[in-house]
């Protein structure tokens, strides 16, 4: 309920500037084109978790048939696919439809694991346009950026954007396309590792307590709020040719940008979507859900980790202190839920209170002190690794003491010999 009336919200909100909600925008991609066709397949398939092999392989035969009736069908009245993709339609009805199998056609327990599976499934779709609409708010209510402020303090880190958006020019169109792949197709690499943890619910009839959708969930939920404290649109919209006439000048990613900070005013279309990266956090979170899984696994989300790094600073999208401050972020919505999942000890205040205060200190300190932090670089940019890095550790530490402890076999007594 509480969800439903998150979404409803949204979308009277959505609607106050005239523009469709996320609930008028899922429905359209019941028939349209819709704007992920991959992250719907992908929903459908966390749903799967829930159902046997037989099932599973019926639910995808009925995805793929509507999906190839839809496209005959605009193919026949010559409706072209501009936006969006041709497919992923017949994913979200057999969502729905499953939904309806649970509610007429299970009982007890059985009905509620199928409800469980739908709800991953729609919440997952829905948190995507849940994000569109939270975008079109923060454009829409926050006028005034803080671009140079960041951008000031960033010169601590050593003007990462800058460094690397360079050497991604410099890879070519190869490189370029990499990357965009990984940035945009960041929701199917969490599901790939959600699917890995959630693989018996089908024999054990049960959700594990936690898993990388709540995650997942949770940063794209808490994220948006930051948004709307700390707008900041990115460097190759305040500082580069994306930005237009509303950038302070075309410098993004030759020339870093050397002025006294003040907010400035930007246009009610750019999405106000940078301090923290959620790019970055969800990357980071897919890297420590993708270590106890097997090795190709490990070797996955570690990549979808760098390459992330390396889109959203490559393309422009952040500067480094948003990363930082993105890692931060995930460790401590980590620790919360887990804390919350196996009951709150003082270890688990301890992190959460910690990570907090330093993600709270990194934001005052973007805002409030980057032109002293861009005149001593040597000591804030080391102070700024060394926070960020101290809530790795404790995070590291502490989750160690929470894994269950392996008891040795007991050994057997010696026997006396026969004589």
């Amino acid at each position: 309920m509480v969800t439903l009336g998150f979404l409803i919200t949204l979308e009277i909100a959505a609607r106050h500037y005239g523009l469709p909600g996320p609930v008028t925008n899922q429905a359209r991609e019941l028939v349209f084109p819709p704007k992920s066709g991959p992250l719907l397949y992908a929903s459908m398939a966390l749903m799967m978790v829930v159902l046997t092999w037989r099932q599973r392989f019926i639910a995808a035969g009925i995805a793929i048939g509507i999906d190839i009736t839809l496209f005959l069908v605009r193919w026949a009245v010559g409706a072209r696919t501009t936006e969006g993709h041709p497919f992923g339609n017949g994913a979200l009805w057999v969502v729905l439809g499953y939904a309806v199998v649970a509610v007429t056609r299970r009982v007890g327990r059985e009905r509620t694991l199928l409800l469980k599976g739908v709800g991953l499934a729609l919440l997952l779709v829905a948190g995507r346009k849940t994000g569109d609409a939270w975008l079109l708010i923060t454009s829409k209510t926050r006028p005034a950026v803080l671009d140079q402020y960041v951008a000031t303090a960033d010169h601590a880190l050593g003007d990462p954007s800058w460094l690397v958006g360079r050497f991604v020019r410099a890879t070519g169109p190869i490189g370029a396309h990499v990357l965009d792949y990984v940035y945009i197709q960041l929701a199917v690499a969490a599901v790939v590792v959600a699917l890995y943890q959630l693989r018996n619910v089908a024999v054990e009839r049960r959700f594990p307590r936690h898993h990388l959708v709540r995650t997942f969930l949770v940063i794209g939920l808490l994220g948006p709020g930051i948004y709307m404290i700390f707008p900041v649109v990115g460097p190759v919209f305040a500082y580069g040719a994306d930005g237009g006439h509303w950038a302070v000048a075309n410098l993004w990613p030759d020339t870093p940008p050397v002025n006294a900070p003040h907010p400035m005013v930007f246009d009610e279309i750019t999405p106000r979507n940078c301090m923290p990266s959620l790019h970055t956090a969800w990357a980071t979170a897919i890297f420590i859900h993708s270590r106890k899984g097997p090795r190709i696994l490990q070797f996955g989300g570690a990549f979808w980790l760098v390459a992330t790094l390396g889109a959203t600073l490559g393309f422009g999208y952040h500067y480094g202190a948003d990363i930082i401050a993105g890692v931060v972020f995930t460790l401590t919505i980590e620790a919360a839920l887990r804390s919350l999942e196996r009951g709150w000890d003082r270890s688990g205040i301890r992190l959460v209170a910690y990570g907090t205060a330093v993600f709270t200190a990194l934001l005052a300190s973007y805002r409030y002190l980057p032109v002293t932090m861009a005149e001593h670089p040597w000591v804030f940019g080391p102070l700024l690794i060394l926070a960020m890095a101290s809530v790795i550790q404790g995070y590291i530490l502490t989750t160690k003491q929470w894994e269950p402890k392996a008891t040795p076999a007991p050994r057997p007594e010696p026997q006396p010999e026969l004589v």
